[in-house]
């Protein structure tokens, strides 16, 4: 029943924030029996962290049920690319020239259109992914002028242990700068100052599955 609590607590505060705002529930590690209780409630947009993981736990559950979203927000390799255009609907890490024209090629020789995410290094950590803020205007014409790319917004992760404003503010300033509408930030712990700043889109599991 905690699940359920919080997830209704979840939605409501998001609900408070912003109308606009989607929840997109992390399962990784999840059991489906979890997941499905969710599905029950109609919610229908869920985030993977791996390609395999997501293929193993989904691939039966989107056969049933059109209206199912899945999100990946981990990082991709390009020798999982393709298994990854199979299975999701959202990729919200693309961040590399590479990957984004294994995307593009996968998409002209097919009917299914991803919207993507640019995963942004909003802190320039050496240890993070995501594409540097110098090299994100170019890098965004290129997506979508050269590959025609469904570019819809940006993502990022703050830096641990820090004031996440500053972040978030500084990435919808970029989405700003290169007219794109939707912002993919937020987790379990920072979501409502990631809404106050624009985020459409806030990735939360821990908060959901958590019985504390």
């Amino acid at each position: 029943m905690h699940i359920l609590e919080n997830y209704n607590f979840i939605k409501n505060s998001i609900h408070s924030y912003s109308k606009k705002t989607t929840l997109i529930i992390v399962t990784k590690n999840q059991q489906l029996e979890k997941i499905n209780s969710l599905i029950q409630l109609k919610h229908f947009d869920f985030g993977e962290n791996r390609v395999q993981e997501a293929v193993l736990k989904w691939r039966n559950l989107i056969l049933h049920n059109s209206s199912l979203k899945l999100h990946l927000i981990g990082k991709l390799q390009s020798n999982k690319a393709k298994q990854a255009f199979e299975i999701f609907d959202y990729i919200h890490t693309l961040d590399n020239e590479k990957l984004a024209e294994i995307f593009s090629k996968l998409e002209i020789n097919s009917l299914k259109k991803i919207k993507y995410f640019i995963q942004v290094n909003i802190a320039n950590e050496s240890h993070k992914n995501g594409i540097s803020s110098t090299k994100l205007n170019s890098f965004v014409k290129y997506c979508i002028n050269d590959l025609r790319l469904n570019i819809i917004g940006l993502m990022c992760i703050p830096p641990i242990h820090s004031d996440p404003s500053i972040y978030f503010k500084n990435l919808c300033e970029l989405a700003n700068q290169n007219n794109l509408k939707e912002l993919s930030m937020g987790m379990s712990n920072d979501y409502e100052c990631a809404i106050s700043y624009g985020a459409t889109f806030v990735r939360i599991g821990s908060k959901i599955f958590s019985e504390n």
